[in-house]
């Protein structure tokens, strides 16, 4: 059965393979680094170039319709984009945020404890900020917030 996880999706992006790591090898060390920098500027590139293709689509396809169905159709059809784009655009914000935190030598480790945050969990989210306990921790105290 096929891996369709992000972490797979986003390493095939940026053309590589999971990062192995050698024995005694420093955490976050250049290598490691270069490692999420390209995976990172991989997933803003595509995802600005999704932004630009819905602003082609909408100024290619934005239609005066006569027939107020079709109009309410488009309207939606746009709506249901500029959404999607709106999350996109805070995303790449994100994405900004880790990369100058690699830059500042502030990536990989939990902004909540300070342990590493780990390689597998950052090929997966590379914009994690937390490890899975304390993460797991800030859900189970959402939730309760919630509840």
């Amino acid at each position: 059965m096929p891996n369709t996880n992000k972490s797979v999706g986003l390493l095939a992006l940026a053309e590589l393979a999971p990062y192995e790591e050698k024995a005694g090898e420093e955490y976050m060390n250049e290598n490691q680094l270069e490692h999420f920098k390209k995976i990172l500027a991989a997933w803003r590139n595509q995802l600005r170039q999704e932004v630009d293709r819905t602003v082609h689509h909408m100024q290619d396809e934005a239609a005066n319709f006569p027939d107020p169905v079709d109009r309410a159709a488009q309207e939606e059809e746009f709506s249901l984009e500029l959404r999607t784009r709106d999350r996109e655009r805070k995303l790449i914000k994100k994405i900004e945020k880790t990369l100058k935190r690699i830059e500042e030598d502030d990536f990989g480790f939990c902004d909540s404890c300070g342990i590493e945050v780990g390689i597998k969990r950052l090929e997966a989210r590379p914009t994690a900020d937390l490890c899975i306990d304390c993460k797991t921790m800030a859900e189970i105290k959402e939730k309760q917030l919630q509840g």
